[in-house]
């Protein structure tokens, strides 16, 4: 039976004439999955294909290189709120409790991932099957890069006020951005070896970024690469 995609999402009435729950209001319905059929977010087979999926609304394009890889932040976390609303356990009959609970966890998933670059780059890798992610082999071997990650990490740590990292922070999270407009552009032309490489070193920066929002005077800095 063809299954009407998850995101396709209206408040309304229930229907359990079927394996699956909807919410319809015309002219479309979320369907409610199980957790095993919510595999399918995963490796394509059953239910919404990747993420962007999940939110028509939002990412109409899908994901790159078809659509871009910058994403409307407050546009994703509306319909990201209409979803959850729609899929609350609570609006659901205890029999399909489950499936609702196992739906909005996905959604919680997919918009946790998406909203946030870093992870959305890693995600996007990871269905081209670079898992940066968790792959240990997955560091920097660009000298000059890596200086400036230890210089950096040597002023957090010098550090004797507070004040003296605003400057620190300033540079860190220009390098963010450059990093990320370097994603949008390799994802942009498919890109996969640039986009690789440069989702490595957005790691680096966001774990600074991280060191410098929770500086304390004369705790050493720990940075996760």
């Amino acid at each position: 039976m063809r299954r009407t995609p998850l995101s396709r999402l209206f408040i309304g009435r229930f229907d359990v004439s079927s394996n699956h729950i909807s919410l319809a209001r015309r002219p479309s319905r979320l369907v409610l999955f199980s957790t095993a059929e919510l595999g399918g977010f995963r490796d394509g087979s059953r239910g919404p294909r990747n993420f962007y999926e999940i939110f028509p609304q939002s990412l109409s394009s899908g994901p790159p290189p078809r659509g871009p890889f910058s994403i409307n932040l407050q546009q994703l976390r509306k319909e990201f709120l209409q979803l959850q609303q729609n899929a609350h356990p609570d609006r659901h009959p205890p029999e399909v409790k489950h499936r609702a609970e196992a739906t909005s966890a996905h959604i919680n998933e997919a918009y946790r991932t998406l909203q946030d670059p870093l992870l959305r780059a890693q995600y996007l890798l990871s269905l081209r099957g670079f898992d940066v992610a968790h792959d240990e082999t997955a560091k920097l071997d660009d000298c000059e890069l890596l200086l400036e990650v230890m210089e950096m990490r040597e002023k957090i740590e010098a550090a004797e006020e507070e004040e003296q990292l605003l400057p620190l922070k300033k540079i860190n999270d220009t390098r963010i951005d450059e990093s990320v407009k370097v994603l949008e552009d390799a994802f942009k032309v498919d890109d996969m070896v640039t986009a690789k490489e440069e989702a490595v070193k957005l790691r680096y920066w966001i774990n600074i970024r991280e060191s410098l929002s929770s500086w304390e005077k004369g705790r050493p800095l720990i940075l996760e690469h």
